[in-house]
């Protein structure tokens, strides 16, 4: 996993990257829990994400927020996190120009950015994401959510009850044909502690699900 340094809107952004199989392979984007609170690149579930992503084909990054690891600048609010994810998500896409489509993960406060990415980025067609913490942030700027994606949460998730994120899913709207799923994970925690496995497992089903049914690559740009 070749690191990488690449410009961002306040500095340089510290990442990891992995070329994806094929001659044009579909790239992901994983962003990782809050900054303020421990949250790096190396997050656990961040990284996992990550490596999923690869086994699957993809062109994948993660990388460090401002202000995190190597990554230059202080943390925005959420604001300046969304810049440096939209400053990645074209990196990516200048290292793969014929990319067909692509993906994004999040964890916690990276579920939050990636949500808020896909909402301006019509090429981002599906997302999983991790522990989303709906009592803390606003997820009002679904209004309708464009993409199908995932959101799998612990059960005994303490900074934010599952009912609280579930309540948030099934009020969202949806374009038509889109579909957010939500998966609790019995026993598991915020982070996921001791049960990684069944995050990943959860994630892992849905992304072949999806792979599998989704249509070529024109179905995309709203061809037939």
């Amino acid at each position: 996993m070749p690191e990488v340094i690449f410009a961002g809107p306040e500095g340089r952004l510290e990442g990891r990257y992995q070329k994806g199989k094929g001659d044009n392979p579909p790239v992901a984007l994983v962003l990782h829990p809050h900054p303020l609170f421990g949250g790096t690149m190396n997050n656990r579930a961040t990284y996992e994400l990550y490596q999923m992503f690869v086994r699957k084909g993809f062109s994948t990054m993660r990388f460090n927020f401002r202000g995190v690891g190597r990554s230059q600048g202080e943390y925005e609010q959420g604001q300046g996190e969304l810049a440096d994810a939209a400053t990645a998500l074209d990196y990516m896409q200048q290292m793969n120009p014929n990319a067909p489509f692509a993906w994004v993960g999040g964890f916690s406060f990276g579920s939050w950015i990636a949500m808020q990415l896909l909402m301006r980025r019509p090429e981002i067609v599906g997302f999983i994401c991790g522990s989303t913490p709906a009592n803390l942030y606003d997820f009002s700027f679904l209004a309708p959510c464009p993409s199908s994606g995932i959101v799998i949460h612990g059960e005994l998730d303490k900074i934010c009850e599952p009912e609280e994120t579930k309540a948030m899913v099934e009020r969202t709207r949806t374009q038509k044909g889109r579909k957010i799923e939500f998966t609790v994970a019995p026993g598991a925690d915020h982070f996921f502690e001791s049960h990684m496995d069944e995050f990943i497992g959860i994630a892992e089903d849905y992304l072949d699900a999806r792979l599998a049914h989704d249509r070529p690559e024109g179905e995309y740009h709203g061809e037939k």
